[in-house]
């Protein structure tokens, strides 16, 4: 028998096209954290020029949050059928497309629009990068590579801010996007020069050529080519993207798709709330800013370590841990004292536990869902618990308006790890085996009672 492709991936070492295609998965979901942060940097601009209210800027800053939430479900199931690498360089295209129009208008419903593909853009992207970085991995470093893949996030929110920083004391607001466009753009020729079709995905799907194209994959990571692609039934095969709710995956879609949403509320508190706030306590924005930075840089730092340690411990007891750590740090966060250095510690911290969480879902998340539901189940998670970035400035918003005090709030938001915490207890977490995937060269017990009712 010819052996199996993806026994060769998860078996091998990892070559250097495979750790640059994890790089460069890294550069990809820093444009969220960059655009995420570019918005906020052009908002005072925007403003002033237009001479709007702080809540018609808000509709605004919301607009890609929910063009990311109908990306990330949508195009998610399109990555599972035509494949990762021109679903990632489609996103791209829609993502570049969207910051330059953005440059373009003169006024809030026509700059709503574009940030809504753009944030579409985005939400499909991500849901497509985080196979790729589970795909390209061995087995022993997946969990690792997908935990990297995910401090793009806080990189591209400090880089990407320094950057946008310095644009806007020469020019106006518009060169925020411009430049936003313009590495997008950068990346576009570098997915399709070095990311080739995933080969767990070519495997499993196995459209015209899928051979050829595999071997020549496996060629460019210096990995021996097959014979023959790996026999898997067809109806097997043409599976729909739904199966994420099939009975045996809907459990866990739910689970992990909950645990995303209660944690994204405490996340995007830290992250929304953290300039306003340290503004509040009587200093000024520019040193909120500073703590804003110090939180990214906490968040950076935190995905690193945390993906290190999943090469020595379980993953989900790793993230529930960090999810319980999460919880104790914005709580800390709301009774810090009214010093910046401090401050900036105690938030570093918080930025620390609450992106490690991030980090620990996403492995989780590429544990879950088999190969061929993959980028959709990610997609679906996102976009569903994106919900949770929208609710969570939100209600803290009107906690404080209710007259809560900041140690009362804090400790209610960060309840949103503990939840998430709690919840995974329930996950039953099996290895994925993407590689043997012994499961996909024949039905499951329920796939197989469907097939012989369908005959």
């Amino acid at each position: 028998m010819t052996r199996d492709p993806r026994d060769v991936i998860a078996q091998s070492p990892m070559s250097l096209l495979q750790i640059g295609v994890v790089a460069i998965t890294i550069a990809l979901n820093a444009l969220d954290g960059f655009d995420v942060l570019s918005i906020s940097f052009a908002s005072p601009g925007i403003a002033r020029e237009w001479g709007i209210d702080r809540g018609a800027l808000g509709i605004v800053l919301s607009m890609e949050l929910i063009g990311m939430s109908i990306g990330s479900v949508l195009l998610g199931g399109i990555a599972d059928k035509i494949g990762r690498r021109p679903a990632t360089i489609g996103c791209l295209v829609v993502m570049a497309g969207g910051m330059v129009m953005a440059t373009t208008v003169h006024g809030l419903v026509d700059l709503s629009i574009w940030r809504i593909l753009t944030g579409f853009g985005i939400g499909g992207m991500l849901a497509a990068i985080n196979a790729i970085a589970a795909e390209f991995s061995n087995h022993r470093r997946r969990n690792l590579s997908v935990s990297l893949m995910s401090i793009g996030y806080p990189l591209g929110a400090v880089v990407g801010g320094i950057a946008a920083a310095r644009l806007l004391q020469t020019s106006d607001w518009r060169s925020v996007f411009y430049f936003g466009a313009g590495v997008t753009a950068v990346l576009i020729p570098i997915v399709f020069v070095f990311v080739p079709e995933s080969v767990h995905w070519l495997a499993r799907r196995q459209p015209a050529g899928a051979l050829e194209t595999l071997n020549r994959a496996l060629s460019r990571m210096g990995h021996e080519t097959v014979t023959a692609l790996p026999d898997i039934p067809t109806e097997i095969r043409r599976q729909s993207v739904a199966g994420i709710f099939s009975p045996s995956l809907v459990a866990g879609t739910i689970i992990v798709t909950l645990a995303y949403f209660f944690h994204v509320t405490t996340f995007y508190f830290i992250v929304k709330w953290i300039p306003k706030i340290v503004v509040d306590l009587g200093f000024a924005p520019s040193s909120a800013a500073g703590v804003l930075v110090w939180t990214n840089v906490g968040g950076v730092l935190g995905g690193a370590v945390f993906g290190l340690l999943t090469q020595r411990y379980g993953v989900k007891a790793l993230t529930i841990g960090i999810l319980l750590a999460s919880t104790v740090m914005v709580t800390a966060f709301g009774r810090a004292p009214a010093d910046l250095q401090r401050l900036s510690l105690v938030c570093a911290a918080a930025g620390f536990c609450t992106n490690a969480g991030i980090v620990g879902l996403y492995a989780i998340i590429a544990q879950v869902f088999p190969t061929h539901v993959r980028a959709f189940g990610t997609g679906f998670t996102i976009g569903v618990g994106r919900g949770g970035s929208v609710l969570a400035p939100i209600t803290a918003g009107f906690l404080f308006v209710a007259g809560y005090s900041l140690p009362t709030v804090a400790s209610a938001m960060a309840l949103g790890s503990f939840l998430a915490a709690a919840v995974l207890l329930l996950l039953k977490l099996e290895t994925d085996r993407p590689a043997t995937a012994s499961e996909e060269r024949r039905p499951s017990r329920a796939q197989a009672a469907t097939l012989s009712h369908a005959h």
